[in-house]
C-alpha cells in the first residue's frame, strides 16, 4: 500500500457498521483501514499501537464512550483528526456538540439502517472519505478544495475613510465551526449595534440544538430562524438545516426568510445564499466573516458582498480546523482582513462600533 494513503482506526462498538466502513474506506484508493476497535478504551491503546492518521469513532459505546475516549486522546494527541458518528436525532445533536466541545475534529451522520447496504454505503462514503482527507491536510487530492500551501491575496484597497456604519454582521461556517462560533459570540457584547445571522452547515435538529447551546454562552439572544422572524440588532439567527437563509426588507421591517431552493455548493444552508442576500438588502452596509470550513462555500459571495460596497473578514490558517471556506475567500483576494480566531471578537466588536471608521488593512499573512 502507498505511504500515501491516510490510515485510519475505525471505532464502533457495531460489527455491521465497523465492518460497513472498514470496506468502504479500503475501497477508496487515498484511504487505508488501520485497524478497528470495539470502545474507546480499545481505540486509545490502538492510537498509541497504530499511531493513525485519523480516527472515526462511535459516540455511545459500552466501557468508554466516545466523548471519554476524545477526552482521553486530546491529551496525548491534540490535533489527530478525529470525526464522530452521530445519529439524526436530538440526542444525537446534543452528543455531537457534546464531542466537538471535547475536542473531536468533525462528524457525520450515521446510517439509520444498515439494512440499506448501497445507501448506507452512499452516505458513509460522501460524507467521510472527504471529510478525512480535509482534516489530515490532503486535501490536495480533491479538486473542489483549495490548495493547503496557497497564499492570500492582499484584497483590493478600498478608500481610506468609511463614511457610513454596517448594518448587518453575516457568518458563515462549517467544519469546525460550532466551536468557532461559541469563540466569537460569546466575545461579543449585548449591545451589539447590528444583527447577526449565521449560516453553519448542519443538517435538522443540529442546527436548533446549535442555536440553544449558543444561546446559553453568549451575552446576545441566539436562535434558529423561523419564516418571518425579525432581525434587530442584538439578535442572532442562525439559519435552520435543510433551508437557505435570506434577509429581506419588507414594509420597511427586516424579515427571515426560508427557502428550499436547490442546494449550493452541495449545502442547504449555502452561505453563499445569505452573502447575495444581504449584499442585495443592505448594499455596503454588510460586514461578512468567514470561518473555519471545508470546501468553497462562501467565497463568491464573499465577493458579491464586496463588489456591493461591504466588507469581508475570514478566520486565518493557523486557527482553522480546515482552511477551506476562509482560505478560498482569502486566496482570492476577497479578505479585507485575515483574522486569528482569539482575536476575532474583538476586532469584530471594535469594526463595528467604529462610525465613521478607518478602513482596515489587509493583515494576517494577506501581504
Amino acid at each position: 500500500m502507498s505511504a500515501e494513503r491516510i490510515r485510519v482506526l475505525v471505532v464502533d462498538d457495531s460489527a455491521v457498521i465497523r465492518r460497513l466502513v472498514t470496506e468502504i474506506l479500503d475501497d477508496d484508493p487515498r484511504v487505508e483501514v488501520a485497524g478497528v476497535a470495539r470502545n474507546g478504551r480499545i481505540a486509545l491503546e490502538k492510537i498509541a499501537e497504530l499511531k493513525p492518521d485519523a480516527v472515526t469513532m462511535d459516540i455511545e459505546m459500552p466501557e468508554m464512550d466516545g466523548i471519554s475516549a476524545v477526552r482521553e486522546l486530546r491529551k496525548q494527541h491534540p490535533r489527530l483528526p478525529v470525526v464522530m458518528f452521530s445519529t439524526l436525532t436530538e440526542r444525537g445533536a446534543s452528543s455531537t456538540l457534546d464531542a466537538l466541545a471535547a475536542g473531536a475534529s468533525d462528524y457525520v451522520t450515521k446510517p439509520s439502517n444498515v439494512g440499506s447496504v448501497t445507501e448506507s454505503r452512499k452516505n458513509i462514503r460522501e460524507q467521510l472519505v472527504p471529510k478525512l482527507i480535509a482534516l489530515t491536510g490532503a486535501s490536495r487530492v480533491l479538486a473542489s478544495m483549495p490548495v493547503q500551501a496557497a497564499k492570500p491575496v492582499a484584497a483590493q484597497p478600498r478608500p481610506g475613510m468609511r463614511m457610513t456604519p454596517f448594518e448587518i454582521l453575516a457568518i458563515g461556517s462549517s467544519t469546525g465551526g460550532p466551536d468557532a462560533l461559541a469563540t466569537v459570540l460569546r466575545g461579543l457584547p449585548a449591545s451589539l449595534p447590528v444583527p447577526v445571522v449565521i449560516v453553519q452547515h448542519m443538517p435538522p435538529l443540529f442546527t436548533a440544538t446549535l442555536a440553544a447551546r449558543l444561546n446559553s454562552l453568549c451575552p446576545l439572544t441566539v436562535s434558529e430562524a423561523k419564516e418571518g422572524d425579525a432581525v434587530r440588532a442584538g439578535s442572532v439567527l442562525i439559519a435552520p438545516g435543510g433551508f437557505h437563509l435570506e434577509v429581506r426588507r419588507t414594509a420597511g421591517q427586516l424579515r427571515a426568510h426560508l427557502t428550499e431552493d436547490p442546494p449550493e455548493n452541495y449545502c442547504r444552508p449555502a452561505v453563499d445564499v445569505l452573502f447575495r442576500s444581504v449584499a442585495a438588502t443592505f448594499g455596503s452596509g454588510v460586514l461578512g466573516l468567514v470561518l473555519t470550513g471545508m470546501g468553497r462555500d462562501g467565497a463568491s459571495g464573499a465577493e458579491v458582498i464586496r463588489r456591493a460596497g461591504g466588507h469581508v473578514f475570514a478566520q486565518d490558517q493557523a486557527t482553522s480546523v480546515v482552511w477551506g471556506m476562509p482560505g478560498a475567500v482569502a486566496t482570492a483576494g476577497q479578505a479585507d482582513r485575515i483574522v486569528p480566531l482569539p482575536e476575532v471578537a474583538q476586532v469584530l466588536s471594535t469594526t463595528l462600533a467604529r462610525t465613521p471608521a478607518r478602513q482596515p488593512a489587509a493583515s494576517g499573512g494577506a501581504s
